[in-house]
């Protein structure tokens, strides 16, 4: 039998996981809209708006936060690794180009780290 914290924890790393879901999902489905004619499209954003508007609301009801660095200058102190670092020298200036996973903070710092595809900063 699970001791109550332990059914906290697992309640509260599936609501992670399920947040994190339906985040790649909310970017998914905005693709697709962006795809439709522009009748359509205006339909489909405001439903996607106000479904990603309840999620975070819950979230944040539940002590969460979704965090996008995305287009952001890259500083290896965030929160978030990056997929393609390995593909830059130690002197170039990078920009978080795409957000792959979100972050996840929570009340008490921290709950997951996110990833990101990194870009060379155009000067």
């Amino acid at each position: 039998m699970k001791s109550d914290e332990e059914r906290s924890r697992l309640l509260e790393d599936s609501l992670i996981e399920v947040a994190v879901e339906t985040w790649r999902f909310s970017r998914l489905f905005a693709r697709v809209v962006n795809k439709l004619d522009a009748g359509e499209q205006s339909k489909y954003a405001n439903q996607l708006r106000y479904f990603q508007k309840k999620v975070e609301e819950q979230l944040e009801a539940s002590g969460f936060k979704l965090v996008s660095v995305e287009g952001q200058p890259f500083d290896p102190g965030i929160a978030a690794a990056a997929v393609n670092l390995g593909d830059f020298g130690p002197e170039e200036q990078l920009l978080v180009e795409q957000m792959v996973e979100p972050i996840i903070m929570g009340t008490e710092g921290l709950r997951r780290q996110g990833t990101v595809l990194l870009r060379k900063v155009h000067s």
